[in-house]
């Protein structure tokens, strides 16, 4: 219980400090008015909608207020459609959500087998080709990589489309631009994971007791090299958001974070800081679950956390 109040105090504060921060650096970039209204227009007009925004007022006043509302559920109205700034977030939530989902079950079904075999091959040749391709994919960028994709795939051999989001086939490159990446990384941590592994003494143990090599890495090796590979995904989870806003922008992927780069341009002040603040609560969650997945993974975490408790 104390652990979980601790963890929720520490979201609320971090979420307030990204709430906090995010307000103050979209209201000192510049007047919204500028980039929204047209060029030759008035100054009593712009004054006008300053007023009707709420921009008029002096900036502690606007903060403290966009606190309040928000403690009510009022996220804001945006500037650019006048809509309801969450409902126009909340639209695109699936969108981003079927990507980065997809693009994690690739990362995980491609980057896992490929550092268990690593691995186990370890100095090998089939080692050094895993790490070269983990390198490689590593480096590339979310872009380039996007781009490169469209070249062969729409633009040569016309098998895929290049942007929008009708059907699965409109997934398969957004989802693989974003997983490819990521796929590299978790190869990477899971070879260092199962090679700390093996050195193991209870390793050595379970082989002297006639166990097979498919049993040694299945019950011994894989459950305890995964409680870093599952600590580290936690924090992957705000890089592959990260990472959606880059692809969605290549794509045409109409998910949050496309809707994230428009709206930073046209500086919709309600919208950017709805959708920072989804994200950043998409991140608490997730670091919380990955908690909890690691002191289900290694007994030691939960009985170390009863023993802080008692």
């Amino acid at each position: 219980m104390i652990w979980l109040l601790t963890k929720t105090l520490r979201a609320i504060t971090t979420l307030w400090l990204v709430v906090t921060f995010v307000f103050f650096v979209l209201r000192l970039s510049g007047d919204p008015t500028l980039v929204l209204l047209p060029d030759d227009i008035d100054e009593a007009t712009r004054d006008f909608y300053r007023q009707l925004w709420g921009l008029d007022r002096p900036i502690m006043v606007q903060y403290w207020s966009y606190l309040g509302a928000l403690l009510q559920g009022d996220f804001g109205i945006s500037f650019r459609n006048n809509l309801d700034a969450f409902q126009l977030v909340w639209d695109r939530v699936p969108k981003t959500a079927l990507l980065t989902g997809t693009a994690l079950l690739i990362s995980l079904a491609i980057g896992i087998p490929l550092g268990i075999i690593a691995a186990l091959y370890r100095d090998s040749w089939i080692d050094r080709v895993v790490m070269a391709v983990s390198v490689f994919g590593f480096s590339m960028p979310n872009f380039f990589l996007g781009i490169l994709l469209i070249l062969v795939f729409s633009l040569n051999l016309r098998v895929l489309p290049s942007s929008g989001s009708g059907t699965w086939a409109h997934l398969i490159m957004p989802a693989a631009t974003l997983g490819i990446s990521f796929a590299a990384q978790f190869a990477r941590y899971t070879r260092s994971s199962m090679i700390d592994v093996l050195n193991k003494s209870y390793m050595r143990t379970a082989r002297s007791k006639g166990a097979g090599p498919l049993r040694r890495v299945n019950l011994h090796a894989l459950p305890n090299a995964a409680i870093p590979v599952v600590t580290i995904l936690g924090f992957k989870v705000g890089e592959l958001l990260g990472g959606a806003v880059i692809t969605e922008t290549v794509f045409a992927w109409p998910g949050i974070g496309r809707l994230l780069t428009s709206s930073v341009a046209a500086r919709d002040l309600a919208v950017v800081q709805c959708i920072m603040i989804l994200l950043a609560f998409t991140m608490v969650v997730a670091n919380m679950l990955t908690d909890l997945a690691y002191g289900w993974l290694d007994p030691r975490v939960r009985v170390g956390a009863k023993a802080g408790a008692r």
